[in-house]
Order: structure tokens, then sequence, then C-alpha cells
């Protein structure tokens, strides 16, 4: 184990995947030379070289369209989405070509596209740089969705993503790039999508949260200590939901609270109530 910060283990885990598979490869603004904005991609360019570690022009619909290529070319593209709210003149080319084409090929053709970008506020950004848009992406057929809270996380849900056959996008909680440090396994590690964490055991309440939401959530549950016995569920990933574990834990308690940063209105929240609503 190392302890690293959130966005060291984002780095680890490129520099394991980019040794471990020769057709996975990175690209974006800045990633390259200057390593990324928050320098999550540093390292990669020296020692992958720059045909692996590809510095992209400021247009994002292009990155993920080159991408599509890729993919077909038999690659495995990671593309850095500098900020959040930066992504969103990729998302034609997310929702008519990434999500539908292995529908379209008849299974014939996948489509291995990793998407990951920072979310979130807390940091004082500019307007374009404190988004939390996960429900744009969950809503988009054939797309998976993760978000990690902890650095361990961060390393194994990224990993899983770029082994899975099928476009994922992974949002990491920028306010805790380098606020948050955990344990780390080295080496190669996954998360396999789809599981959720259990980070702690109660039988009162279940607060249920995702990403820079999942500390709040422990924080809570460590003032009601003694008064009330709080289980946090992290679900990790969005899309496909662990629903066996959200159910369960509601089950258990009897009572449950969704914690979520982004708008309120037509949240991923309120699919999660409509879950608990319909099958609890």
């Amino acid at each position: 184990m190392s302890e690293l910060t959130l966005v060291e283990a984002v780095n680890d885990a490129l520099h394991t995947e980019l040794e471990r598979d020769e057709n996975v490869m990175v690209m974006g603004q800045d990633v390259g030379r200057a390593g990324g904005v928050f320098r999550a991609t540093a390292g990669l360019r020296d020692r992958f070289g720059p045909d692996r570690c590809v510095d992209t022009p400021l247009a994002e619909a292009g990155i993920l369209g080159t991408a599509v290529g890729l993919c077909m070319a038999g690659w495995r593209p990671v593309c850095e989405m500098q900020y959040d709210a930066f992504s969103y003149p990729a998302l034609d080319q997310l929702i008519t070509h990434v999500g539908r084409y292995r529908w379209r090929t008849g299974g014939k053709m996948s489509f291995p596209l990793t998407i990951r970008m920072p979310y979130g506020g807390g940091v004082r950004a500019p307007e374009l740089h404190d988004d939390s848009p996960e429900t744009y992406y969950v809503h988009t057929p054939g797309v998976k969705v993760a978000i990690p809270s902890t650095p361990a996380d961060a390393k194994g849900l990224l990993a899983a993503a770029i082994r899975n056959p099928d476009p994922v996008v992974i949002f990491e909680p920028k306010l805790h790039y380098r606020t948050m440090r955990g344990d780390v396994p080295e080496g190669e590690h996954v998360v396999p999508l789809g599981e959720a964490r259990v980070v702690r055991e109660g039988n009162d309440v279940t607060f249920v949260a995702y990403g820079s939401m999942v500390p709040v959530a422990e924080r809570a549950a460590d003032e009601l200590a003694g008064e009330t016995s709080v289980e946090v569920l992290d679900i990790r990933t969005l899309k496909p939901l662990d629903e066996d574990a959200l159910l369960a834990s509601a089950a258990k308690t009897g009572r449950v609270v969704i914690v979520q940063e982004a708008p309120r209105t037509v949240g991923y929240a309120a699919e999660l109530a409509a879950i608990l609503a319909e099958k609890s």
C-alpha cells in the first residue's frame, strides 16, 4: 500500500494501465507536456511517448470524435475533459455515436472508451468549472458512469473503466484531488463497476451518497454517533447501479437520506428515491 492523494491515485492508475496494455492511450488538452492542469497525467508523455499521451486542440467534440475512430482501430483511448462543463460540446458525439455504436453494429464492434473529468464545487471556481453533470451522462443509453470518493476507488474504478468493453465516464471530485489522502494498493488494482461500498455499518438510518458527498455523509454520521446508528453507503457506480446493496441497506435500517451535490431538479437522487419507493 502507498498513501496517495486522490489525483496521485488517478495518475498511478494511468501509469499502471498504459504499462499493462499497449493499446491504452491518453488524450486531451494539456495532458502531455504540461501533465494536465491538475497534474493527473504527469509523466505519461515522458514514459510512454507522444503517440500514447497526446496533446489535443481545445475542441472537446474533436477529442471524443477522434476517440471513436481510435476505438475502431483497436485502441483504448482515455479522454480527459479539462473541467466538467467543458465536456458539453462533446455530448453530441457521446449521445449520437459513442453510446449507440455497439447496437448499431449488432455487437460486432465494441467501444472501450473512457472519459474522465473533474467535477463539483467547493473550490471557488468560475462558472464553467464547478458543475455536477452526472445525470446528463447517466441518462445516455450505452454509457456507464462511476464517481470515486476515495483515492483507492479513484484508481480502481478508473482501471475498471479502461478495461471495460463499453464507454465509461468517470467523474473525479476535484475538491478532494489534494485534500484527501488514503491507502492505495500498488500495481494493478481494479474496483468492479456496479458494486456499492458500505463505508460504515449502522442500524437506524442509511445515508446514501457518492463522490464528494461521501465524506460529508461520514462527518454527519460522526456527529450523530451515540445518538443514532448511521449506515453510510457509497454507491460508487451510478450506472450500472448496485440496486441490491441500496435496497438491502434500506431494508436493514428502514430510513434513508440521499445526499447529492448536483441540482435537485431531476437529479440522480430522485432516481434513487424512485427505486426505493418502487422496490423497497
